[in-house]
């Protein structure tokens, strides 16, 4: 699938500005962001890094709406990390970030290659993250992608259809804690369905994991891969405050001490912008992550709640993440400090979090934002 969707779009970039220059459209852009951080640790912990983005758009649009179209993106960064004043954790590197071709009309699109494909009515606590890593703290919201065929199908009445094949994607995503087995196809899809002041959607995805490297072999009795299937559940509402609801059920195979073979996690959410000066807004979420032997059964479980609160003031913005877990009494604190300026956006991050980071899975940066701190971004648009 990598060197597939890696040959099509690069024949696509070669031909096309060539055949049909006159008439198709093409576009660079990219963004660089450098950032600086301080944990308040001991001994004190630094971060300092930067990241380039650029990304390279084609598209031509054919008779009867017919349009063809792709990206390419890398992912280009730096970072070092320093415990006091030692060089601890340092690293480079450059790969794709999104890879695609994608064919599409009015009422349908079918995407090949490295991709983002994220669905769901969380915002902060998704349990229906089940291919990227987004981070609800992260202003830039990068992710990985994946690597699929994605065809999507829109109805006169608003319903749509998703399908995919996804295929050579071995790391882990969103809440998952076993790496996918690259050799086997991963098959799912989604219906989203328009109800009374909102929406509902029904979602389903088989996937076979795979432990090797993740549990000795000696421990492993029988095959190292399993089968995985998740079904998904979400719905949100306009009723004046926006209402939503999103559940995530994951049945797998393998039952040891070391894995449960039910996973479930539920959110609920409000939110709401109140008519106070320039728009204040508010969410909040309620979520609760369980693993048991028993579909049933109350099994380990997580809860946090969550509030979020943004107000603009002009080319500034402030805005603030709290988490709370009810398990252990500790509470997570961001405030986001935003200033545009033309094609120049800066940030100023503050957290005072517990030592022991215990909210998101397999999320890059953890280690950082545990603890008391503080974090400076600058980034550039072109």
């Amino acid at each position: 699938m990598r060197n597939l969707s890696f040959n099509i779009s690069l024949l696509f970039f070669l031909l096309m500005p060539r055949l049909h220059a006159q008439e198709s459209i093409i576009k660079f852009k990219g963004q660089i962001d450098a950032y600086t951080g301080l944990n308040f640790t001991n001994p004190l912990q630094t971060q300092i890094g930067a990241r380039f983005l650029p990304t390279l758009s084609i598209g031509k649009t054919f008779k009867n709406n017919l349009k063809f179209d792709s990206e390419i993106s890398f992912d280009s960064y730096l970072n070092y990390h320093f415990t006091g004043w030692t060089n601890d954790l340092s690293g480079s590197k450059i790969k794709p970030y999104r890879l695609w071709v994608r064919l599409s009309a009015e009422r349908f699109e079918l995407r090949a290659g490295l991709q983002k494909i994220n669905f769901g009515s969380a915002v902060m606590l998704r349990p229906l993250m089940w291919f990227d890593h987004i981070d609800p703290r992260d202003p830039l919201q990068l992710t990985d992608g994946v690597y699929g065929l994605l065809g999507r199908y829109y109805f006169q009445n608003n319903a749509n259809a998703w399908l995919w094949v996804l295929w050579g994607n071995d790391k882990t995503r969103g809440w998952e804690t076993v790496p996918t087995s690259r050799k086997v196809p991963e098959l799912g899809g989604r219906m989203q369905f328009p109800v009374p002041k909102g929406e509902v959607a029904l979602s389903f995805h088989h996937r076979t994991a795979d432990l090797t490297g993740v549990l000795n072999p000696a421990i492993i009795h029988g095959s190292a891969t399993y089968p995985e299937d998740k079904i998904g559940l979400d719905g949100k509402w306009d009723i004046g405050p926006g209402l939503w609801a999103e559940y995530s059920l994951t049945h797998s195979t393998l039952d040891t001490v070391y894995f449960q073979p039910w996973t479930k996690l539920f959110t609920l959410g409000i939110d709401y912008t109140f008519a106070l000066g320039n728009g204040l807004y508010i969410a909040s979420e309620y979520f609760r992550y369980s693993s048991a032997g028993e579909i049933f059964d109350r099994g380990l479980y997580r809860t946090f709640s969550s509030l979020t609160v943004n107000y603009p003031m002009g080319i500034n913005k402030i805005g603030a993440i709290i988490y709370y877990n009810w398990n252990d009494k500790t509470w997570y604190r961001f405030i986001n400090l935003q200033r545009q300026s033309d094609n120049w956006t800066y940030y100023l991050f503050l957290f005072w979090n517990p030592e022991k980071f215990a909210i998101y899975n397999n999320t890059s940066g953890n280690d950082m934002f545990s603890g008391k701190g503080i974090q400076l971004m600058a980034v550039f648009n072109f």
